[in-house]
């Protein structure tokens, strides 16, 4: 076995890979855990108890540990440490295995894929992690996943901003409800929950496609219109929206409305709807009485404006 890590300048180990996450109702396939109102968990490291570490690399792994961001509860993690490249065709990819459960874990026959910075699949294996052992509550599992040359689809491997990640089964995965921070700390339990079950009702968006769904239009006394969308995500990948134009129409086919909106760090992640209030300023929306009995809102493209 070659070393967990590559030494670096400052002599301080580093993450050389990035996380990806997975909820345990689709990893594991069995109910979430409600009891908690935690909404940030920490993990402790855990040895598996068969290795034998020097404590050097017991320091590394406990200082890497510490530079994981906190999971949200009912998730399981993958957090890429190294990906070193053996000899004869041989890789090493050291990751934690990261559970936010409250009870002790155990995985089995699982495929992984291997994706670059850009989330484009670069390998797939199956492999049995069972071997990894009973993974206890909350805490984060250091474990060393071998990939052949066979098992990968090019042969430019990046040392940096890979990702080790689960691959679900499509039938284990149910569109769900993704939520920006801002809204998950600030909405109602009953809100949230009535979203959710809101998003489950829904036939979900085709795969690979990416619509709008209009939830709630409001017109104030000052003039403003806001708009809530969903943003529904029916892509096997996470996507990132950055600018956003839209028009909004009445129940007369009307367009009452229309602006662009740029969005910071709003990511929906694959196959899931993720709900935003979008603000049009008075001077954005048609003069009078609006009827909003019924209207839609949709993106336009620069080219369709006349």
């Amino acid at each position: 076995m070659i070393p967990f890590f590559r030494k670096k300048g400052n002599g301080k180990p580093k993450m050389e890979g990035n996380e990806s996450t997975v909820s345990s109702e689709d990893l594991l396939n069995e109910s979430a855990d409600t009891a908690s109102s935690e909404k940030q968990i920490d993990t402790d490291l855990s040895v598996h108890p068969e290795w034998t570490i020097s404590k050097e690399d017991q320091y590394s792994f406990q200082f890497l540990n510490m530079e994981c961001p906190p999971l949200k509860p009912n998730q399981i993690s993958l957090s890429g440490i190294s990906l070193q490249h053996e000899e004869a065709g041989q890789y090493q990819i050291t990751a934690f295995i990261r559970s936010s459960l409250n009870k002790t874990i155990k995985l089995h026959e699982t495929t992984l894929v291997l994706l670059d910075s850009s989330d484009n699949v670069i390998g797939r294996k199956t492999m049995d992690l069972e071997e990894a052992g009973d993974i206890p509550p909350r805490s984060s599992r250091p474990w060393n996943f071998h990939f052949t040359d066979q098992d990968l689809f090019t042969k430019d491997i990046p040392e940096e901003g890979w990702k080790l990640a689960f691959q679900l089964k499509p039938s284990s995965r149910k569109h769900s409800l993704d939520l920006q921070d801002s809204w998950e700390q600030s909405l109602a339990e009953k809100d949230k929950n009535q979203l959710q079950e809101m998003v489950e009702k829904l036939d979900p968006p085709k795969s690979g496609e990416v619509n709008f769904m209009g939830l709630k239009a409001v017109h104030k006394e000052e003039g403003d219109l806001h708009v809530t969308l969903l943003v529904r995500n029916g892509s096997a990948k996470s996507i990132n929206l950055e600018q956003i134009p839209l028009q909004v129409e009445d129940a007369n086919g009307e367009v009452i409305a229309k602006g662009g909106f740029t969005l910071k760090d709003f990511g929906v992640k694959a196959n899931t709807s993720k709900p935003w209030t979008f603000i049009f300023p008075k001077e954005m929306v048609t003069d009078g009485e609006l009827d909003l009995s019924s209207w839609k809102a949709y993106p336009v493209q620069k080219n369709a404006a006349h």
